[in-house]
This record gives structure tokens, sequence and C-alpha cells, in this order.
């Protein structure tokens, strides 16, 4: 199971295909030189984020780096393309990939976004995934523009100038970290719910079980973030797919073998709480941070647009699904995550949990990575060099997770925040002005009406939804 990022971590490569390398260039551009050389996955993971933006030549499309504007043979760089065409993938394996990065951790709450917004607020999950769909594609258009673009910050760049890539890159980072935050509190809820009388008294310090399991789980991660090469999770970390979906057949079994069954409820529609349910449905789509890695990694990049409309309809089947069969099941009673409500004396509903539990596991550390490398890269080289100093800077990162999954323990008030601030950016408004900047002049009235009607929609969306996120997180404090 993955959280998105979007960042959910971008390592999404089922057939082991994508290591690091794949996962540092969402952020940094491709063909910048490494300060240093630890391991080849990591070569390309410590370039550089702010580069010169001095346009070369008549080209206004995009604003190249500085190792573009200096080289004199741009054969080079189609050079490095053809050998990465070497390891692409098929269809379906590009498939598998997409399903991968879209459906996560928001299939725990999809049940409890039908309690937020009521029935037809199924409507919304149906609509933002045919518009993100669409923006996806619009991506797409932007990477063919021009072979320079490689990746969503290199879009930002081309689109808006070093502005533009800064923008989209602190928009990255943000989800990234805010979703180690919600590793924490999803790991130390359901530790919770299999050991509810736990709690320690440490220095007359009481530590109620989310608190203590907080802590905990906080140690287990800290060493796996301290290697710069943590390709020896990359292949665990792809079992994302696997891990969806074996939750949600147990939700499925304890409804229908365990008999635990189905019982109508629930409105039509919940006006006042719809802007949550907009934040939950929107953070099941935020995949967008990863498409240029899909897009470039495909045998065929024109099946592209096609991968999207499959990847998406699998995913929307599988979050409509267990939503309506998780509220169907608890009614007004479900949490958060439905894995909480799930009766624990069951072997389906212990495997669903642990489940829950360990896959974020083996997600913390390559989501919280390209953060941490963005801060080495701060330091000057003599220091960026120590392996002391990385340590010291992944650890309090870490730790900084914990305090703030300590102070906002609220899984889906802080998700919907996540989906309706940050993938509204990711996954509707970024997609949409970049095309409108990339393809000025090339485009008819409709299509420049749609992208206007879309950043206007994810505006909207991202204002109230963040709004009454934030008021619930607040009332709940």
């Amino acid at each position: 199971m993955k959280m998105k990022s979007s960042l959910t971590s971008p390592n999404v490569g089922f057939q082991g295909r994508w290591s690091l390398r794949g996962l540092s260039r969402l952020f940094w551009p491709s063909s910048h030189k490494t300060k240093t050389e630890p391991t080849p996955e990591m070569d390309s993971a410590l370039c550089k984020l702010l580069i010169p933006t001095d346009l070369e030549g008549d080209n206004p499309t995009l604003h190249r780096s500085a190792e573009d504007i200096q080289s004199k043979n741009f054969s080079q760089n189609l050079s490095h393309r053809d050998k990465v065409q070497s390891h692409q993938s098929s269809f379906p394996q590009a498939v598998v990939n997409g399903i991968n990065v879209l459906c996560g951790v928001g299939l725990l709450t999809t049940p409890y976004a039908i309690k937020e917004g009521g029935w037809l607020g199924l409507l919304l999950l149906f609509s933002l995934g045919i518009i993100s769909c669409y923006t996806g594609i619009l991506l797409k258009q932007c990477l063919e523009s021009t072979p320079e673009i490689q990746t969503y910050p290199d879009i930002g760049q081309a689109a808006f100038g070093i502005i533009g890539r800064l923008s989209v890159a602190i928009v990255l980072y943000v989800e990234l970290y805010a979703c180690c935050v919600e590793y924490i509190t999803l790991m130390s809820d359901n530790m919770s719910s299999l050991f509810p009388n736990a709690h320690m008294n440490l220095v007359g310090l009481y530590l109620n079980p989310h608190q203590l399991f907080s802590i905990m789980t906080t140690i287990v991660v800290l060493p796996t973030v301290w290697p710069r090469n943590l390709s020896f999770l990359s292949y665990l970390s792809a079992g994302g797919v696997i891990a969806s979906l074996l939750v949600a057949v147990c939700l499925l079994w304890v409804g229908v073998v365990d008999r635990v069954g189905f019982h109508q409820s629930g409105t039509a529609l919940d006006l006042a709480n719809v802007p949550v349910a907009i934040g939950l449905y929107g953070f099941c789509y935020s995949g967008h941070a990863v498409f240029p890695n899909i897009y470039s990694s495909m045998k065929k990049p024109s099946q592209f647009p096609a991968v999207l409309i499959v990847s998406f309809t699998i995913c929307w089947v599988l979050y409509s699904g267990v939503g309506v069969a998780g509220y169907l099941m608890f009614g007004e009673s479900i949490q958060s995550q439905f894995s909480l409500n799930l009766p624990q004396q069951l072997l389906a509903s212990k495997t669903a949990v642990w489940t829950t539990v360990v896959n974020p596991l083996t997600k913390y550390a390559l989501t919280i990575n390209p953060v941490a490398l963005s801060l080495e890269e701060l330091l000057p080289s003599s220091q960026a060099k120590s392996y002391y100093i990385s340590i010291l800077i992944r650890t309090l990162l870490v730790l900084s997770t914990l305090v703030v999954a300590l102070t906002f323990p609220f899984f889906g008030f802080v998700m919907a925040l996540m989906g309706s601030l940050l993938t509204m950016l990711i996954a509707l408004i970024l997609p949409s002005a970049c095309y409108l900047s990339i393809m000025r002049g090339r485009l008819s009235w409709f299509q420049v009406s749609v992208c206007i009607l879309i950043i206007l929609l994810g505006a909207m969306f991202a204002v109230i939804g963040s709004y009454s996120a934030i008021k619930r997180i607040a009332e709940n404090m």
C-alpha cells in the first residue's frame, strides 16, 4: 500500500526497473553531475535543485539547465536517453506501475469519505478521477514539447522558469514530508488497535498507546533512513499493489465470509462536510509527480494515455468498491481508516491491520530520502560528503515528523488537508497552468477554456477543502 506522493514514494517500479535514480529525477535535472559517488544508484540523486536559467538560442519553451547550456554536443543527452530506453516497460507493466502510484493509503479512507460527504459524494470521486486523468495527459503533452523535459520540475521550469521549478519542487517536497507524518500516524493508530492497553510511564511522563507506538515506529524506521543507498528497500516497496489488494480482499472477507454483513445507512448528501470529502477523494489521485517517469519508461510512449485511462479506471473501481463495502459494513461508526473498525479477533482483520502497519515501514525511508538529500545539498561540499552530518540531518528530519505526528494525530483530517491543498496543486492546477504556458499560441479556445476551468475548480476545491480540514483539526486539538 502506498502513501501518495506523491509522496508519494515515487519509486514505483514494480518490475524493479527504477531505483533511487528514478526517485531523484523527480526533483533534480537528470543531466547534472553529482558531487559524490557513493553508489551508481545515487549518482543523480545528489544533484542541485536550483540551477541557472539562461536561455540558449531562440528556444522560448524551455529554460535550460546550466549543463545543457554549456554542452556543445546535444547528442550526449540523446545517448543518455537511448540507454534509458534499453530498460523500458510494456503496456501491462506500465499499468501496474500506474496502479501502484494511484492506489494506496487513500483506499483506507474512502468509506470515511462517504460518511463525510454522503452517497452522492461518490460523484466527486468519479469526477476528480476524470479530471486527474486528463491533466495526466496534459503532462504528457508538456513532456513531448521538447526532448529536454523529463520530470515534473522540468515542466515547471519550462513553463515559468526557475520560479516554476522551485515552486513545483517545494510542493512535492512538502507532500513527501507530510506523507511521512501520515505514515507514523497510520502505523501508530493500527498498532494501538491491536494493543489497546499498551502504555508506559517514563520518568513520570505517561504515554498512551498512540504516543507509545508513534515513538516505537519512529525508532524502528530511523535506522532505515541512514543509508544513502536505499535500493534494498525499493524492491519491497514495489509490493504496494499487492498490499492494497490484500487489504481490500480482507475487508470483503470480513463482510461476506465472517458475516459482519452489510447494512444500508447514511445520507444522500452532507453539504456541511463535503469539503472534507473533497480532500479525501482528491488525495486518491495524487500520482502526477511520478507520471513523467512512467511515461519515459514505456517502450511505446504513445500508449501512455491508454495506460492512464486503464490505471485510473481500475483504481476508481477499487476505491468505490472499498468505500461502499466499508460504509455499508460499519455505517456512521466508520473511522478514518476502516482497518480500525475490523473485529480484531478475526484472522482476516489481523492480516489487514498488519499489512497496513508493515507496508509503510518499507516506504518511509524512500519517501523521506529526497527531502534529506535536498537539505544535504544546501551544505558546503566538505560537510555534504560527511556521512555523520548526513545521519544527523536524517535523524533530525525523522524526529521532526514524529513531533508533527504527535501534535496533529488526526489521520483523516490531515489527509483531507493534503488532498485539498497539495493534490489540487499537483494534480489539477499546476498541470493545467504549465500546459497553457508551454503550449501557448498552439491551443484552441476550447482547450484553453477547459484548462482555465480546471484551474478555477482546483483553486476553489483547495480553498474550501483546506479551510474545512484546518477547522476540523483545530476543533479536535
